[in-house]
């Protein structure tokens, strides 16, 4: 009894330490990394609307940095933290919501509004504008949620190319109810992931957009495609595929791939294939509707 009422107490103690730290010209914390550089374990960060040129490293674990008001009216621009990003999340469990990360440069050009380097990262609706990357991680393990965000022009191809967002090997990584638009030469989703879900989402090139793949998985692992509405544009770079797995060498087991219920167009002059799958897990594509000169399926699985 005493062990466990301790135990409460403890607990109870460690809920009343978090705090919120509150971001803006008449608060506390003049800039994000302000805020960042007080933070501990549990707080909470409510970053006032306003443009703020700066960038911050979030060191603290289960952080929730956010936005007050609508997400484009909170602004972080032009700044990269480390050579990396405008965030850059070291700690675990960081939760980022509601505001803008726009136009990360650097010397490397894969500077990215965040670049994850936690474990169990979630992102909701952010928007990430004209950066190299918006999001880059190399993470091991641990999880990438994106939710109702965001991923409008960016992406680059200099030395090594740049992408809507880039996850490195988590053990999952979930991208729900999301848009991206406008990706430039690099992918708009690329997963080293064990498992990626891309559900309900927008993924368009537009006129403009000059995407590579709209979803790759260079060294296999799980996929399920399910309810998106893509669409490859006329100025698409790479015209092979709009889904590729494997093409780096099938380096990690790939127990499925779901492919359902999307709604594919391409606008472009040429054949494209709707999955290229280099793996030996047979594709299950069932219920999608494809439009222009778009063929299901090359490689191993079938098409219904």
């Amino acid at each position: 009894m005493m062990r466990a009422l301790l135990c409460s107490l403890l607990l109870l103690a460690g809920v009343a330490q978090a705090r919120t730290l509150e971001v803006g010209e008449t608060k506390e914390f003049k800039m994000p990394s302000a805020a960042a550089a007080a933070a501990r374990d549990g707080d909470r960060v409510a970053i006032q609307p306003g443009s703020y040129f700066d960038c911050a490293v979030w060191t603290a674990n289960k952080l929730t940095i956010e936005g007050v008001g609508e997400a484009d009216k909170v602004v972080v621009t032009d700044k990269a933290c480390m050579g990396k990003a405008l965030f850059v999340t070291i700690g675990d469990g960081i939760v980022v919501r509601n505001l803008t990360l726009t136009r990360a440069r650097v010397p490397d050009g894969n500077g990215a509004g965040i670049r994850s380097e936690g474990q169990h990262l979630t992102v909701e609706a952010v928007r990430f504008v004209n950066n190299q990357n918006g999001i880059l991680s190399g993470t091991i393990g641990g999880s990438l949620i994106v939710r109702d965000s965001l991923f409008e022009r960016n992406g680059i191809c200099l030395a090594a190319c740049a992408h809507g967002l880039y996850a490195g090997g988590f053990d999952l990584v979930r991208i729900e109810n999301s848009r991206f638009v406008g990706t430039k030469q690099g992918h708009h989703i690329k997963s080293r992931a064990k498992r990626t879900e891309v559900i309900g989402c927008t993924i368009d090139d537009g006129p403009d957009g000059t995407a590579s793949y709209e979803i790759e998985l260079p060294n296999g692992g799980s996929l399920v495609a399910r309810g998106n509405t893509i669409t490859k544009g006329p100025k698409a770079e790479n015209h092979q595929s709009i889904i590729s797995i494997g093409a780096e060498g099938v380096t990690q087991p790939t127990p499925e791939i779901v492919v359902e219920n999307n709604k594919v167009r391409s606008d472009g002059n040429w054949d494209t294939y709707f999955v290229n799958n280099l793996t030996a897990t047979e594709a299950m594509l069932r219920g999608n509707t494809l439009s222009g000169a778009v063929k299901p399926l090359r490689g191993d699985g079938e098409a219904r």
